[in-house]
């Protein structure tokens, strides 16, 4: 039960993690004066500065974006959205995996891609399929309208995003709001590890010029992570249930071995064997108790968690979890600790209890015989 705990948690942790960055990237790096996901203030996308960047150890990738707010119609129907401009620099190893329909947009400087990604949700709505015309209206003074083609459609399953992001090519909005080619509405950071954020939004910052921020994720999203943060609680909580549990089972089987095992004790002590080595011979048959229910029990557990990983027979409401079946990940460094932590609790555990062994009288024991 620890073990699957561990790689459930490890697992869920992991998979939201993956999605809310999969929209926003690990860290943002915007103009002081864009209005959040609504309106994005263009900045120039070749300032030196970037280079630097992109050479920072732990940045994996840097990429264009804009953001822009518009309004669907389709079938006689208006649905609110924001779009995300990307370029040709974009990162589609995210949404690829979660296309369902049609194909991922082809953005370059020789041609702008007519098409739109939208999500499942959104499609069902305005009651679209791959293919299909879409209107898209921007407020603003003078108001400006673009017909676009439907081309693909995913679901990630994160569903705040999936119900407002669409996808477009950059060239549009650049368009849309009387900017060149070389301004964009910021560049998002994708970094090699979510652990090191902190430092690197720090470099990143300390590169960028003057009228500039860096949004870490973390920041952004404080309320799923601070969510995913408390899963890190409960799955301590579980392990310490579980550990104590293991412990009052083994000082039970404890109890019953010297009670049977009296007799022994009585003997031994009439032969004059000691106190403390009595005691470390029932230590030393409980720890090879403990080490061979730690095995099984591992072999079980990840043998249940390497099933649920290939073939996903657990299965989870994608509207309240954001994935539709449970998510593993096995780390075998934790893992490990995990089982030297468990081993080393039960047989401190252990020590009251093999103090009864002194209390034993050989004369009484062997009388009682």
């Amino acid at each position: 039960m620890m073990t699957i705990s561990l790689a459930i948690v490890e697992g869920f942790q992991e998979e939201i993690e993956k999605k809310v960055v999969g929209f926003g990237s690990h860290i943002q790096i915007t103009n002081y004066q864009s209005k959040g996901m609504l309106e994005s203030k263009g900045i120039n996308r070749n300032r030196a500065a970037y280079a630097e960047i992109r050479a920072i150890e732990g940045v994996e990738h840097v990429q264009a974006y804009a953001y822009k707010g518009a309004i669907l119609q389709a079938n006689e129907t208006n649905y609110g959205a924001v779009l995300k401009g990307v370029s040709y620099d974009y990162n589609w190893d995210f949404f690829t995996q979660y296309l369902t329909a049609g194909k991922r947009l082809n953005p370059d400087s020789q041609q702008v891609d007519q098409g739109v990604i939208l999500s499942e949700h959104i499609a069902n709505k305005l009651q679209l399929e791959v293919g299909d015309d879409l209107l898209i209206y921007f407020a603003q003074q003078p108001a400006r309208l673009r017909k676009l083609q439907v081309k693909g459609l995913y679901n990630t399953g994160l569903g705040e995003m999936d119900e407002q992001i669409i996808l477009i090519d950059l060239a549009h909005i650049q368009k849309i709001n009387g900017w060149d080619e070389e301004i964009v509405g910021g560049l998002e950071v994708l970094i090699n590890d979510l652990d090191d954020i902190a430092s690197l939004n720090e470099q990143v910052y300390q590169k960028v010029d003057y009228d500039l921020s860096t949004h870490p994720i973390t920041d952004t999203r404080p309320d799923i992570f601070n969510w995913l943060e408390l899963q890190d609680v409960n799955v301590i909580i579980i392990i310490s249930l579980l550990v104590l549990v293991c412990g009052i089972d083994m000082i039970s089987a404890l109890l019953i071995l010297i009670l049977e095992k009296s007799k022994l004790i009585g003997i031994l002590k009439a032969i004059g064997a000691k106190n403390k080595s009595i005691r470390k011979v029932f230590i030393y048959h409980a720890a090879y108790l403990i080490i061979a229910g730690l095995v099984i029990g591992n072999f079980l557990g990840i043998g249940l968690s390497l099933l649920q990983e290939n073939f996903g027979f657990m299965r989870l409401p994608k509207e309240a979890y954001f994935i539709d079946q449970v998510p593993i990940k096995l780390n075998f460094g934790k893992l490990l600790l995990l089982n030297l932590g468990t081993l080393a609790a039960c047989l401190l555990m252990l020590l009251i209890p093999s103090n009864i062994v002194a209390s034993i009288s050989p004369v009484k024991t062997l009388r009682f015989d």
